[in-house]
């Protein structure tokens, strides 16, 4: 049954969303898009337009909304008919779009763990701090709500489930390596939003191990890792969303995030740590005005879509799952590689916004067609895998694993 869509946000990660449902609108109903800026939206659709996107004749339109203003999401999905909002805007928005769906009976799914502007790495584990509150919630109101259905939070979770389902019969350990071995062109930038990207970085890295919560400082522990493709890669223990999940469903295996930084990385973000310009409490400068540290440092870097032209290089993240089969010690490595340029020239977006933008698309495919419409709240690890692996397989986002059989395409 085809399903009209909602997207919230206009950034790169929206801009994929956008391309994809287009390439998928003979399944999914009416297009909306909505950002505090129209005129964002607006310049998607026309991208849409440009490349041929839609699959066959449909509307999308755009609107601007207020994502913190519960009220007016639920009337934009009721004016809409929007019965799939993909929460892809910041992740300080989440509880209130989720909040709309609850009460226009939606389903909802977002790509990263709702954060507060005020606090910076809440206890663990994060999602209980308030996704996990409304799940009660959802599953009174018949609501779908699929938390951090991107790629990573989403899809190194649908690995994990795998290779406990099918390649390991005990698991000791998952470890999720995020390897971006591309090169944007530019002295220094991130990936997605600064100053989301900057708040993962600056408070205690948790991970699960020994059946209980540990703490290090960011860049403190660091390990190389040999990666198809990438080659041998240097990646630093870091505080991630899908720990906080898989460590509830797997507790018995350590569960650790590592992410990929180049020198040059780590050396300009500790200056502008140890200055303070990384916080997110405000300071009054010598004129009497009141700024936000971490804000002005967004302002002033380039904006990540911004990148997309000159992006080259690949992607390569995956889970390294440690267990048992049949008694013997075993070891597989699901993983996809993905393309920035290839990427830009399907959608007009790079590779990170890509491995994020995918995903959830699939997934609202799924709950269009009832495979992953539980009318309730879900992490990516609490549904079947396969059918959401096998859908990213055939909208270019491949999936591979390696283990003592070799390295090889992973199908069902």
């Amino acid at each position: 049954m085809k399903k009209n869509v909602l997207i919230i946000g206009a950034g790169g990660v929206a801009q994929v969303v956008a391309h994809k449902c287009a390439q998928n609108n003979d399944r999914l109903g009416d297009l909306h898009i909505a950002s505090r800026t129209k005129a964002k939206c607006d310049a998607i659709i026309q991208s849409v337009t440009d490349k041929g996107a839609m699959k066959v004749a449909g509307s999308f339109t755009a609107h601007s909304i207020d994502a913190m203003d519960t009220a007016a999401v639920a009337a934009l999905i009721r004016d809409t008919g929007a019965q799939i909002v993909i929460n892809v805007g910041s992740a300080f928005v989440n509880m209130y779009v989720l909040e709309a769906c609850i009460q226009t009976g939606a389903a909802y799914l977002d790509t990263a763990i709702h954060e507060d502007p005020a606090k910076i790495c809440e206890i663990p584990p994060w999602y209980g701090n308030y996704e996990w509150k409304r799940r009660a919630d959802c599953a009174a109101a018949g609501v779908t709500a699929i938390l951090g259905v991107g790629f990573d939070p989403g899809v190194v979770n649908a690995y994990a489930r795998l290779a406990a389902d099918d390649y390991l019969d005990t698991i000791y350990s998952i470890d999720i390596v995020d390897i971006n071995a591309g090169s944007h062109g530019r002295w220094f930038s991130t990936n997605f939003d600064p100053e989301i990207n900057f708040r993962e970085f600056t408070g205690t890295v948790y991970s699960w191990q020994n059946g209980a919560w540990q703490t290090n400082k960011m860049f403190e522990v660091g390990k190389e890792w040999d990666m198809p493709v990438v080659g041998t890669q240097k990646a630093y223990l870091t505080g991630h969303d899908e720990v906080h999940s898989l460590s509830a469903r797997y507790p018995d295996a350590d569960v650790r995030f590592w992410m990929g930084f180049g020198d040059h990385y780590i050396n300009v973000f500790t200056v502008l740590n140890n200055l303070g310009l990384l916080s997110e409490r405000p300071v009054k400068t010598a004129e009497g005005l009141e700024v936000v540290p971490l804000k002005v440092v967004k302002a002033v870097l380039p904006d990540p879509s911004s990148l997309a032209p000159d992006y080259t290089g690949k992607t390569c993240i995956g889970d390294f799952v440690r267990g048992t089969k049949d008694g013997a010690p075993a070891e597989v490595f699901i993983y996809n590689i993905a393309d920035h340029e290839e990427a830009y020239a399907e959608t007009g977006a790079q590779g990170i916004s890509y491995t994020a933008g995918v995903p959830p698309v699939a997934a609202a495919l799924l709950v269009a067609d009832g495979t992953w419409d539980v009318k309730t709240m879900a992490n990516v690890e609490e549904l079947d895998p396969k059918p959401f692996l096998n859908l990213l397989n055939q909208m270019g986002l491949p999936n591979r694993i390696k283990d003592a059989k070799g390295d090889r395409a992973l199908s069902f």
